[in-house]
């Protein structure tokens, strides 16, 4: 810990940085609170897209093999030309939303492709779409517990550090002020008496 000057001055300075770190620290730890909330519940939705696209992929894997005896490439129907997306601000930290995604167009003939072709390319469409808002809910939570981590930091910092050594620089102005204090009451008493005396003394001789 740093030397602190012993003076009047410091003392105002630490009592106002006191003030401040107090002031300041029940806002960290709101942050610090929602942050914590938002993860759990990013969690909670995560998982719950993540079992949908588990669930698709099962339903595909049903019918998935009527793909090798079609002449039909699905890659041209799946190829993604733009997601949208929104912000959301959760204690001062912006975070991706998913919206939607859209797909470059493409066009085949109805009269010479079979009818379940329109059915999986939706289906594909879906997973690949489940994907995207799995990869960003991925991201903003790893927003998240980087902002988290930081915060959880300062709290720290200022429930172990700065607000403790600010009462103990306090605490110790405060005791050398007043042992200053009280020997200067002290040698006004000393010299008093001095005083007295030698009055006293002119006074008999």
């Amino acid at each position: 810990m740093a030397k602190i000057r012993l003076t009047k001055g410091e003392l105002k300075r630490q009592r106002d940085a006191l003030k401040q770190f107090q002031r300041y620290l029940p806002t960290l730890q709101l942050k610090k609170q929602q942050l914590q909330l938002e993860i759990l519940q990013q969690n909670l939705i995560l998982e719950e897209k993540e079992q949908l696209r588990v669930k698709k992929r099962q339903a595909i894997d049903h019918w998935i093999g009527l793909l090798s005896h079609s002449e039909i490439d699905l890659k041209p129907f799946l190829v993604p030309a733009a997601i949208n997306t929104h912000f959301k601000n959760i204690a001062g930290v912006d975070i991706s939303v998913f919206d939607a995604l859209e797909f470059k167009p493409c066009e085949y003939d109805l009269f010479s492709t079979p009818l379940w072709i329109d059915a999986a390319i939706e289906a594909f469409k879906e997973i690949i779409i489940l994907r995207k808002e799995i990869s960003l809910l991925q991201d903003g939570v790893s927003v998240l517990r980087h902002e988290l981590r930081i915060t959880t930091q300062r709290v720290n910092l200022f429930e172990k550090v700065k607000i403790p050594q600010a009462e103990e620089n306090i605490r110790l102005i405060k005791i050398y002020i007043g042992d200053q204090m009280a020997n200067a009451v002290g040698r006004c008493k000393i010299a008093k008496r001095k005083i007295e005396e030698m009055v006293l003394e002119e006074a008999i001789a």
